[in-house]
């Protein structure tokens, strides 16, 4: 993920970098306008006076092609923010379980960070899951973040058998563990579930036939302008429609995908933090 000053009008204006959809789009801008500008020449020197200027109809597929750009984006754009949400989750999630975990067990260094390594393994397996990155080859189970839960649970378990958690206390760490699979479940909703096919493919059609038909419309009236204002409408709308499908799954490497690396970072200088660091009892 890109992180960037908000502030930065200027820089931000002309600053080019991995997440720009321009150099991407670049190819398909040049063909659109080569394209406008042929049927300029068309109109202009082989068959001058065939096209007439009729913006109207044009102008009102404009407008649904917005609406349905808007809708388009917003719907990605939801699943980022829920993906984000999440992972947020997942961050308090191992924070709540480490901080109840340092109250509840008197045990030494090397048990403590034992459990600190089962709670932030389990944010690396999932990102590594919902980025495909596991072998399934050599990761001998179907479901890692299943498994790396249930080592999670063992040793927890296994401090209740020797008297270091309660019944009682046990049964308040259950909630954790329970969010722990519940935000695995969740996100794999996320990534398993995209936008159907046919909308993809409806929205991309209806693009290339408003940006095709876009220099029978302007030839007549703004000349060799026509290729400019082509290609600019072509970048945009197809902008839209690349930065929508790159964040509708957030779980990726793009430049505009949720910083996974950074937030399992995060929970781990936490987690070891609270269970190895923090001051003993009687400090307090």
């Amino acid at each position: 993920m890109i992180s960037y000053n908000t502030k930065s009008w200027w820089k931000l204006i002309f600053k080019f970098q991995g997440g720009d959809t321009l150099r991407t789009l670049l190819p398909n801008i040049s063909i659109v306008v080569a394209f406008s500008i042929a049927v300029v020449y068309f109109d202009t020197v082989l068959m001058p006076g065939h096209l007439k200027y009729t913006a109207t109809v044009h102008n009102l597929f404009g407008f649904v092609i917005s609406l349905l750009l808007v809708f388009r984006t917003n719907t990605a754009y939801d699943r980022w923010w829920e993906g984000r949400r999440l992972w947020g989750s997942l961050v308090n999630t191992s924070r709540n379980l480490s901080l109840k975990l340092n109250s509840y067990c008197d045990v030494d260094r090397h048990i403590r960070e034992k459990i600190a390594y089962d709670i932030f393994n389990f944010s690396i397996v999932l990102k590594n899951h919902l980025r495909g990155h596991i072998n399934q080859s050599t990761f001998k189970v179907r479901h890692p973040p299943s498994y790396a839960v249930n080592l999670l649970i063992n040793d927890i378990m296994e401090l209740n058998r020797r008297g270091y958690i309660t019944e009682v206390q046990f049964l308040t760490i259950n909630d954790e563990l329970t969010a722990l699979s519940d935000i695995c479940g969740s996100c794999e909703r996320i990534k398993n579930t995209p936008i159907p096919f046919s909308y993809h493919v409806f929205i991309k059609k209806f693009v290339f036939a408003y940006i095709v038909s876009m220099p029978f419309v302007f030839a007549p009236e703004f000349g060799y302008w026509t290729a400019l204002m082509s290609g600019f409408m072509f970048y945009i709308l197809a902008s839209l429609e690349t930065l929508a499908e790159e964040v509708e799954n957030p779980f990726g490497t793009d430049t505009n995908d949720l910083p996974l690396d950074a937030l399992t970072t995060v929970i781990e200088k936490d987690v070891y933090e609270i269970l190895t660091n923090y001051p003993d009892k009687d400090y307090v």
